[in-house]
């Protein structure tokens, strides 16, 4: 179970990080590193500061693999239409929850106290978008005061997943209800621009 939801969080982090890359209009070299960093950036990050070896996608060797394949199937669309746009919403918004609700999972699995565990559930699904950013030459969305809440939704589904456990439920099923919430709640903040203000 766990591994299928890392592997859909993979792919969908590295569709975000392809499409990112294209609308920069870089070339392969780019558009394979955006996607790379966008899919591996948060779990690494994560992994290092729980001392988890060999870092997942070490271990788990296909991964990239799958990243390359995806950056060359994309690249070889002479162009992104306009519309694809609007397209990046969903596979940002699935990344974010794959990966946040796995990163809380796994960090509660290493027997982290659980608001430090939520924290590497945040880590995990947003740091990856915030190394493409950069490497995209951008200030990175997270940011940014007033642009679509990201962080807070992975925060909110960690402390659902924490929840979850309390009640009599499959794995599963703390599973789909603590993703399902992330991506409702980041494509309701990316659709209607829900944010939070600076700090004056």
């Amino acid at each position: 179970m766990m591994l299928v939801i890392e592997v859909a969080a993979v792919i969908s982090g590295a569709i975000f990080g392809v499409l990112l890359a294209r609308r920069k209009g870089m070339d392969f070299v780019g558009v394979f590193s955006v996607a790379f960093m966008t899919a591996f950036g948060g779990g690494t990050l994560r992994d290092v500061l729980l001392d988890r070896h060999p870092l997942f996608w070490i271990q788990y060797s296909w991964y990239p693999v799958i990243v390359f394949f995806v950056a060359a199937a994309v690249s070889m669309i002479p162009r992104v239409p306009d519309w694809v746009e609007t397209f990046l919403y969903f596979p940002d918004a699935l990344g974010l929850g794959l990966f946040s609700i796995l990163g809380t999972e796994i960090a509660l699995e290493q027997d982290v106290a659980p608001f430090v565990a939520v924290l590497f559930g945040v880590m995990t699904g947003t740091f990856g978008g915030v190394i493409g950013d950069i490497a995209c030459n951008e200030v990175p969305s997270l940011f940014r005061p007033m642009t679509p809440l990201c962080a807070t939704c992975a925060f909110l589904g960690g402390w659902v997943l924490i929840g979850c456990k309390l009640l009599p439920l499959p794995t599963s099923a703390d599973f789909a209800i603590s993703v399902t919430l992330v991506v409702l709640l980041r494509l309701l903040a990316l659709k209607f621009n829900i944010g939070l203000r600076a700090i004056e």
